[in-house]
């Protein structure tokens, strides 16, 4: 009698969930603090989706007595980044229309003087503010933020899952 693998889905949504939890705190931090624009503290975000990649394959592995496809763990990881994502934008989105309503107008105001330093005409920044706007509405800040992290999710989960996977043997 064989026993059941493990839902490559329920793991995927658990682990997503508990590691978008920690990346929304992190998020909160760093927003707070008025952090938000240094895109290299921003970035070690991606450090926390990356553990939660890890966890979950390592967690399904364990589940699923040591084995794990390369496909299940690319489809573990894959979800796990949607999942944060999702989550991510959503708190964005939440944070900058409730909680801070004019975070965003800090934000725009530092981008206006890094263009200024980096020598742009009026018009080039009068031109890239506009084009920056256009992405502060809610649906494009949840899915842009998921889209996004479920590319970069994908492209992790592809080396991540040739490094953790463990094949069943064939003739077991």
């Amino acid at each position: 009698m064989t026993e059941k693998e493990p839902s490559v889905v329920s793991v995927a949504f658990k682990y997503g969930f508990i590691f978008a939890l920690v990346g929304v705190i992190y998020s909160l931090i760093l927003m707070v603090s008025d952090l938000g624009d240094n895109r290299w503290l921003s970035s070690l975000a991606y450090l926390i989706l990356i553990a939660g990649i890890v966890v979950a394959m390592k967690s399904y592995r364990e589940d699923n007595h040591g084995y794990m496809s390369y496909g299940q763990g690319l489809g573990i990881g894959t979800i796990v980044a949607a999942v944060f994502g999702f989550l991510s934008g959503l708190f964005t989105w939440l944070y900058t229309e409730f909680v801070d309503t004019e975070y965003m107008a800090r934000m725009m105001e530092k981008q206006r003087v890094q263009m200024l330093e980096q020598g742009l005409s009026d018009e080039q920044i009068d031109a890239g503010m506009a084009m920056a706007e256009n992405f502060q509405g809610p649906l494009t800040m949840i899915l842009g933020a998921t889209f996004v992290t479920l590319i970069i999710g994908f492209i992790l989960s592809l080396v991540i899952s040739g490094i953790m996977k463990n094949s069943r043997p064939e003739f077991e």
